[in-house]
């Protein structure tokens, strides 16, 4: 079948440059403050080390104020460091999603054509206001290049794309995860675009990997940092950037106030599962340290130090809970955790099972065998309260598949402000797929199972099935009755310091803002605020992107300095 959109041509000549938007007022209030000085160090970093700031997106909040300190920062420590902007060049990009359209058939028509203007020009007003290079992408495509895209996006059989590599990168699985994110679905099978708009992130995916290996080649480039590394374009600039062996840096906005996650190499989804045992097994642990783990992980319970969190004030009243639930029988109860279908959709080796789907609908096959245990679900609240709402819902896929549950299997759906943390405590014991909480939930001795890719794996916690028969054969041996020994659940409680203070890395200079649509913005007195006194974190995440250093904030040093 061919589609409209694929078959228009590129224009021979690029459009008038549209006039560069003022930088934002914070962003230029502070280039007043710091005067000569900063062209200064602009001038002086010229001689510096290549960094290339690559996550394209200028109409991301979040994305363009975090690139704009890391910026900043680098060049003040000696980089040279360089934009890269998507200016239109993509028929589709990761901020595109279900919700900003009136139907996705309009996406199919027009893309994301009429976002693109303010995307491109939010990012080329605040990077261009600091005086460094800002590379486009369609700078780097010419009309035949995009013209093959069109043709391999439109001929590529619909059922090859997701596997589909191009001059070795994966952009096919990229490319699919792109389209579950933008109809925020774990499949495309209900959904009358799905191929056209499949189509559409394949062909971007393509020029991606065009665009960007020569972007790569243009310059002598050290390390490439940007956000989250997965969807399109940011999971293919990855793929590129490894392939040439330019080193990579991905971050995340972290679960704590005022904290990111970095990673070497790869997504934080990937690398997280590989992290060695001894980065955070032999560090100091005293009573202070160990005090300030249990303070923070009992604040999580309402996310009171947190700026992701999903309930404001859920129930902790177990009994309550008890008989809301009503089951029949009072017997051991495990506790199943939920992801949101869509989300990260990427190939995982360590899974057990296709996917969560299957994953659910095997686990509740089996649990329906056992009337002798309690299996409650509890579907993740990001589902419906996440910054991407799910259009596809683990209540309902349930009821298709089972309309008729078991008497000793309830559902907890994500619009119930339960506490999951009671629901833990009065748990035998955890099933999870790819969930945080598992790291949370074996540091308060809590045995946990872990059917899919979270990253409380590998670790020596946690009991890990590598397929389904394994999965089977630790289902068959509940209930445990027992909590985690209290070696294992120090051992957890390292590993959950480790995961909640020294890989989310604090930045004093991003505060949240209230009352506005930014997460946080930078806040900066003079130029001496993006220096390793003033902002430690800064100067580990710095050195990391830099030098290659490991992206671990030692915070544990700052409590035994304390009093």
């Amino acid at each position: 079948m061919a589609f409209s959109f694929l078959e228009k041509l590129w224009p021979d000549k690029k459009p008038a440059a549209e006039p560069r938007l003022p930088p934002p007022k914070h962003l230029g209030d502070f280039l007043e403050r710091a005067g000569a000085d900063w062209p200064k160090a602009v001038q002086a970093a010229q001689g510096g080390p290549e960094i290339l700031i690559a996550s394209s997106v200028g109409g991301h909040a979040a994305v363009r104020e975090l690139d704009m300190i890391l910026a900043i920062a680098l060049t003040l420590r000696g980089a040279k460091v360089s934009f890269l902007l998507c200016d239109g060049a993509l028929t589709a990009c990761e901020q595109c999603t279900f919700k900003m359209f009136k139907s996705p058939w309009q996406f199919v028509e027009v893309g994301p054509t009429n976002h693109c203007r303010d995307c491109f020009g939010m990012g080329d007003a605040a990077y261009g206001a600091l005086g460094l290079t800002v590379l486009k992408y369609s700078d780097f495509l010419t009309r035949g290049e995009k013209k093959s895209a069109s043709r391999l996006a439109q001929k590529t059989p619909m059922a090859d794309i997701p596997n589909f590599k191009f001059q070795g990168l994966s952009v096919g699985e990229h490319a699919a995860a792109g389209a579950l994110r933008f109809f925020a679905r774990g499949d495309l099978s209900q959904e009358e675009t799905a191929e056209p708009v499949l189509r559409r992130y394949f062909e971007a995916a393509l020029l991606t990997a065009t665009a960007f290996g020569r972007a790569l080649a243009s310059r002598p480039f050290r390390c490439c940092s940007f956000h989250h590394g997965i969807y399109v374009p940011q999971g293919i600039i990855g793929e590129v950037a490894r392939q040439a062996g330019v080193r990579v840096a991905n971050w995340v906005v972290a679960y704590r106030k005022q904290r990111f996650i970095f990673s070497h190499g790869d997504t934080y989804h990937h690398t997280l599962l590989d992290e060695p045992v001894s980065t955070w097994d032999s560090m100091d642990w005293t009573p202070a340290i160990r005090k300030e783990a249990e303070d923070y992980l009992r604040s999580r319970w309402q996310g009171s130090q947190d700026w992701i969190y999903f309930h404001e004030n859920p129930t902790e009243d177990i009994e309550k809970i008890r008989q809301e639930l009503q089951f029949e029988k009072d017997q051991p109860t495990i506790l199943l955790l939920t992801n949101v279908i869509w989300d990260a959709q990427l190939h995982y080796r360590a899974n057990a099972f296709a996917n969560m789907l299957d994953w659910i609908e095997q686990t509740i096959q089996y649990f329906s065998r056992r009337p002798d245990l309690n299996l409650i679900i509890r579907i993740h609240p990001a589902e419906i309260r996440g910054g991407i709402p799910s259009r596809q819902l683990m209540t309902e896929e349930i009821a298709l598949r089972f309309p008729d549950l078991a008497s000793n299997i309830r559902v907890i759906g994500p619009d119930k402000d339960v506490s999951t943390y009671a629901l833990a405590l009065d748990s035998d014991t955890a099933i999870i797929y790819g969930t945080k909480t598992g790291v949370e939930l074996t540091s308060i001795g809590i045995p946990v199972i872990v059917a899919g890719e979270a990253w409380i794996r590998n670790k020596g916690l946690t009991e890990d099935a590598t397929s389904p028969e394994s999965y089977f054969r630790l289902l068959d041996a509940l209930p445990k009755r027992q909590r985690l020994p209290e070696e294992t659940k120090t051992r957890a409680l390292k590993y959950a310091y480790h995961f909640f203070f020294r890989r989310m890395i604090p930045l004093r200079i991003a505060e949240q803002v209230p009352g506005t649509k930014r997460p946080f913005t930078m806040v900066a007195d003079s130029l001496a605020s993006f220096s390793d006194q003033a902002d430690p974190g800064l100067g580990v995440i710095c050195r990391g992107i830099m030098d290659g250093t490991p992206f671990v904030y030692h915070a544990e040093d700052e409590v035994a300095l304390t009093p």
